[in-house]
């Protein structure tokens, strides 16, 4: 097929240019299922021309707002914004960065025309403040355009799409900085390896994740990127997410057993990227993205607002640079009779990327409020949520994270009964680490999303009934949003004035009686996890730790 019409900008010695194997059938598809299969198949890979079409095609079909931007915008205010100037003396908005604008396989007319065609968007969307993706985006969309202005419309129905439940690209330092935080929390989950690892050899990890996009959108060769973008134009933002993973794990595939320093990980990580063809094939990599069982997007999408309003509450809505924030395990300031600074830290790697930002609070201690579970839901209640930490007699340490606050447990009454969320999880620290997380995270085919819109990964966020949308967020992985086989798959945390209860389902992980000086533990259906120290102990310490919300408190100091 002759690709003279999209190839303006292309310089086709740098191009790889597959056999030509267009199929019509894929422009007049419109089925979903369909579309999707033939995306992540490569189906329109092979032919540059339907490529651009089926481009044209999907990015026309993305709701947007009623004043979008067009070609013609771009002709009329094109020669005004840029003047006379020469394309590489053109200056970039702030909310790129200059040093990040690919060239992929664009010749020099191209490459000119990527700045002009920035600028201008820059100019019709004043509301953008902190978009690192854009010139990615520009450049590759360049690639199949039939001029400057056919780009330019393009890119502005991306930036303007209104659909609340697809989500393309970030536009805010908001938006990109709780998008690092939940790719950080996904990595936590999903690549436990690879997370290990950074948090090991590296002083902050959010700052390792900060650059997830840019491994995809700026280091990504261009025969990986534009199948990453195929797929992403059909099936949105999750696509990234996995990808991203994805290129985690052959990352930590490639580097297992080579020594690697702290301050050379952000870089190692992206020449690996920019040198991926050298280990995988793009089909190869989005077999691996695509063999990851992700959340629903639905669960993504509550994630990534938790993150966000935690952001907003601690004032972190515009790029500044990071003060140790999310080193909130300080040596200076730490004081703990179960574990030690490092296992603290190994401790907060695994909490979700919202409460890393903040410094652990000692809340209640046997040792200073005595042995009684009166004492203890006295300190605890009114926190959320609280790390338990327990030291046997025998000198075993074990504990939970718990999502929840322990007041809820007054709402079913005198009633013992479950609460809490998926995040809840269990582990142990001594005599070797384990941490067992919700069975549902490592095997979801056991409990499917409750909506049939989340089958479609379509699902729009609902606050709880009766409360304030802006306040109270349905929570993430919260039991309602999934089928589940039975009750002790949910079982989480309980108590009364008898006894708590951490995992639940033929066994318990954690049984503490009322005097807080005799526990069990056994496996549970609920995290699938082994017994946590002997089965039946006695307490030596347990403390339980709070989140301190402001880090520039004059006091830092724990109790």
């Amino acid at each position: 097929m002759d690709d003279t019409e999209y190839g303006t900008f292309v310089d086709w010695d740098k191009m790889e240019v597959g056999n030509q194997e267009p199929s019509p059938k894929v422009l007049n598809c419109t089925d979903f299922q369909e579309l999707k299969q033939h995306s992540r198949q490569g189906y329109w890979a092979k032919s540059h021309s339907l490529r651009a079409k089926v481009y044209q095609k999907l990015i026309k079909d993305i709701p947007c707002r009623t004043v979008t931007p067009d070609a013609s915008v771009y002709r009329d205010i094109v020669g005004k914004i840029v003047g006379k100037r020469t394309s590489s003396t053109i200056p970039l908005p702030e909310f790129v960065d200059d040093r990040q604008v690919p060239t992929y396989c664009l010749n020099s007319e191209g490459i000119g025309a990527v700045r002009k065609i920035i600028l201008c968007i820059s100019n019709q969307f004043p509301d953008i403040s902190f978009c690192p993706a854009l010139p990615s985006l520009v450049a590759l969309l360049l690639h199949y355009s039939q001029d400057e202005a056919d780009c330019f419309e393009n890119v502005s129905r991306i930036l303007a799409c209104n659909d609340p439940n697809r989500r393309l690209v970030d536009q805010t330092f908001l938006a990109f900085e709780s998008s690092c935080m939940t790719f950080g929390d996904l990595a936590g989950k999903y690549c436990q390896g690879p997370h290990k690892l950074m948090v090991a050899v590296s002083e902050d990890v959010l700052e390792v994740y900060s650059d997830w996009q840019r491994w995809l959108f700026g280091d990504l060769p261009f025969a990986f990127v534009t199948r990453v973008f195929d797929v992403f134009l059909v099936e949105g933002y999750k696509v990234l997410f996995r990808v991203a993973l994805a290129i985690l794990k052959f990352f930590h595939k490639v580097r297992a057993g080579q020594p690697m320093e702290s301050s050379n990980v952000k870089r190692d990580i992206q020449m690996f990227v920019k040198d991926i063809a050298k280990s995988v094939t793009p089909e190869k990599l989005l077999e691996k993205a695509f063999s990851i069982r992700l959340f629903s997007r639905k669960e993504i999408q509550l994630l990534q607002m938790a993150n966000e309003k935690a952001l907003q509450q601690k004032g972190i809505t515009v790029k500044q640079k990071r003060q140790n924030v999310h080193l909130a395990v300080h040596a200076e300031n730490f004081r703990s009779e179960i574990v030690s600074v490092k296992e603290m830290r190994d401790i907060w790697s695994w909490i979700p990327e919202r409460f890393a930002l903040s410094q652990p609070l000692l809340l209640y201690t046997n040792q200073e409020h005595g042995n009684s579970l009166s004492r203890f839901y006295l300190h605890c209640e009114g926190h959320e949520p609280t790390l338990l930490l327990i030291k046997t007699s025998n000198g075993e340490v074990c504990g939970a994270y718990l999502s929840t606050d322990w007041s809820d447990r007054k709402k079913s009454g005198n009633k013992l009964s479950f609460f809490g969320t998926g995040e809840c999880f269990v582990f142990r620290l001594q005599p070797e680490v384990e941490r067992y997380e919700w069975v549902i995270i490592k095997h979801p085919e056991l409990g499917q999303a409750t909506s049939s819109a989340d089958k479609d990964e379509n699902a729009s966020q609902e606050p709880e009934a009766g409360s304030d949308p802006s306040d109270r967020l349905s929570p993430f992985l919260a039991t309602r949003h999934f089928n589940l086989p039975s009750k002790t798959a949910s079982m989480f945390m309980a108590g009364s004035s008898e006894c708590i209860i951490i995992g639940g389902g033929d066994g318990q992980a954690l049984y503490l009686d009322s005097d807080l000086n005799y526990g069990r533990t056994s496996h549970c259906n609920t995290f699938n996890n082994q017994p946590l120290c002997s089965e039946t102990f006695q307490v030596s310490i347990i403390e339980v730790w709070g989140f301190k919300d402001n880090l520039n408190d004059d006091d830092r100091h724990l109790p």
